[in-house]
């Protein structure tokens, strides 16, 4: 029996522990990429974060016609959009 520790020593080491990394590498780049539903939700999103930007310039113009029939306030400035 005493002959036999070492080459589970060995073995454990050079088969074993590599394999339980590999294993554990492999469940972590899995999990990095985006699922199916990750990605259907984030084009959902982009798609509701383009919809309301068109309503924001929609409104903004609104204001800024309202604005110049009545200029009571500084003009607003411009804000970033999203790009495509």
């Amino acid at each position: 029996m005493d002959e036999f520790i070492p080459i589970i020593a060995i073995v454990s080491l050079f088969i074993v522990l590599p394999g339980m990394i590999f294993h554990y590498i492999t469940l972590w780049r899995k999990q990095k990429t985006l699922m199916p539903d990750d990605e259907r939700m984030m084009e959902d999103l982009w798609r509701s974060a383009k919809a309301m930007e068109r309503r924001i310039e929609t409104l903004e113009s609104l204001l800024e016609q309202s604005e110049a029939d009545s200029p009571r306030r500084p003009p607003r400035s411009s804000r970033p959009t999203f790009d495509d």
